[in-house]
């Protein structure tokens, strides 16, 4: 998951690019017109079926969205370069959003492919039937289910077991269908409508995930791939959710100083150790006497600290103040909900923490599709890919632990969740991601990531023994492709990779 698997398929010989971009740059008979997001010119989308189940490849279809934008040189074209957002979630418009982020060459040399995988967004969508006032009030059981401020898990299992039966009533004909393995095999598939042998491949976060498993699948279709910010391929289900925890105290450091530089905004102190201790303690206190808004369903509490903490450190842009703002975000959270607690919280105070909630689920919903889809889909894939334990007396105990040893999340990482009750269990067993005896991966990665911990990129390179390269970067947050300070070192082995074919000798620790 960014947030965070599970064979059909045809043996096809492997040919390099120069070959892959002979054999189709028009596809075949593919219809593309303006994307449904409305996205800007050039790029541009049309729509493919596949096998709901891809065991009765004949039976049932479904519809993934493919969106593209072409090679700026046609003459320099080497073929295509699948990209996939991470999430799991829609990725429609990751070639306009990522492709200013690429090395012009690259952009000059590839077509970049992209879709929103099924069940998200404009292919098929999962539904498990909320809207947002729902979405609003329940966020602490959302996207991380928060234990209650005194530690009981009491509502976040009756939140997941109502959950794990609404999306059965809503979705249960796509559930037992959603797996990045099925993910995978569509991907295969647009590469067959596309007209091209070979794909390259960029991915970040879940897309790591992703872009593993379909080289696991297809071997012999993969030319070069690069994967930015790696989930770890033995660690999945239940196990990739608890990593959040120690992802968390991995980004910290950064969040202390950044504490002690904004000392005269946020009042939590002037060392690193005294920035930690108050944070917690204005959690704690938050959890104590909770602040009810008049404009926002959500309570702050000191689940909303902890949650918005942890999705402001994905990126250091939430470091810097904004155009026309006077503190950067992550000082506003953390002075705002200093300020609640102390019971002074001013209309502007107000205004941030309410639209902290608000805005969360109304940029996460998009036109036509179902209002809770993206905040759903990412259980559907987890559930899908491995069966979450069941025993709720194993959620206590780890919730328990886990509030000791990494207080930052709260134990939510380790929590039951709509999962540990899911009504269908995985299908198949996910292929093993292992060397395949072709040295054709680069994997990038922060140190200090605070979602797709450092751990997890040595665990993908682990499993990919020497057909891959580890490059990390002394950096904190979530991507090195969309740092807002590009990495030089680590974004030229990228360049060098998808430009040249050259991989560094060995494994990379960029400063």
């Amino acid at each position: 998951m960014a947030v965070a698997a599970v064979a059909v398929g045809l043996a096809v010989t492997s040919f390099g690019s120069a070959q892959a971009s002979a054999s189709g740059a028009a596809g075949s008979g593919l219809q593309w017109g303006p994307c449904p997001t409305g996205a800007p010119a050039p790029q541009e989308c049309t729509t493919l079926r596949v096998p709901l189940d891809y065991r009765s490849p004949h039976g049932r279809t479904i519809s993934v969205e493919v969106s593209r934008i072409r090679a700026t040189d046609p003459a320099k074209r080497k073929g295509v370069l699948m990209v996939n957002g991470g999430g799991p979630s829609a990725s429609l418009d990751v070639p306009t959003a990522f492709g200013s982020l690429l090395p012009a060459d690259v952009r000059a040399a590839y077509d970049l492919v992209s879709f929103d995988p099924r069940g998200a967004g404009y292919s098929t969508p999962v539904n498990c039937g909320r809207g947002a006032v729902e979405l609003v009030r329940d966020l602490q059981y959302t996207i991380l289910s928060f234990p209650a401020g005194n530690g009981s898990i009491a509502p976040d299992v009756a939140f997941g077991k109502r959950m794990a039966r609404q999306c059965a009533a809503n979705s249960g004909d796509l559930l037992p269908y959603i797996s990045t393995a099925n993910v995978a095999r569509d991907m295969d598939g647009i590469r067959r409508a596309l007209g091209e042998r070979t794909v390259s491949y960029y991915g970040i976060s879940w897309g790591t995930h992703l872009g593993s498993t379909y080289r696991a699948l297809f071997p012999q279709t993969v030319d070069r791939m690069v994967i930015d910010s790696s989930v770890d391929p033995d660690k999945q289900g239940y196990d990739d959710f608890r990593a959040f925890s120690f992802a968390m105290e991995d980004r910290w450091p950064d969040l202390a100083e950044f504490g002690v530089d904004n000392a005269g905004t946020v009042h939590l102190g002037t060392t690193a150790r005294q920035v930690r201790e108050n944070y917690l303690a204005l959690a704690g206190e938050l959890d104590r006497h909770p602040v009810r808004l008049a404009e926002t369903k959500a309570p702050i509490n000191g689940n909303f600290l902890r949650l918005f903490t942890w999705q402001l450190s994905y990126n250091d842009a939430a470091l810097l103040p904004a155009a026309g703002a006077p503190v950067p975000p992550m000082a506003q959270l953390w002075q705002s909900a200093g300020d609640a607690a102390a019971g002074r919280a001013t209309s502007a105070d107000r205004a941030f923490l309410a639209g902290m909630a608000n805005d969360l689920v109304a940029h996460g919903t998009l036109a036509n599709v179902p209002q809770d889809n993206l905040f759903s889909i990412g259980w559907a894939f987890s559930c899908g890919d491995q069966a979450w334990p069941r025993d709720v007396e194993t959620y206590a105990r780890n919730v328990a632990a886990d509030r000791v040893a990494y207080p930052l999340t709260a134990g939510a990482p380790a929590n039951f969740a709509p999962c540990s009750a899911w009504a269908v269990q995985p299908v198949e067993r996910a292929p093993q991601v292992k060397p395949i005896g072709r040295r054709n991966v680069l994997i990038l990665q922060n140190d200090r990531d605070p979602s797709t911990p450092l751990r997890g990129a040595q665990g993908m390179r682990r499993a990919m023994g020497s057909d891959a390269v580890l490059v990390t970067v002394d950096a904190g947050g979530h991507g090195v492709l969309i740092h807002p300070k590009p990495n030089a070192c680590a974004i030229g082995a990228l360049d060098a990779y998808f430009g040249a074919g050259k991989l560094p000798a060995a494994d990379v620790a960029c400063s």
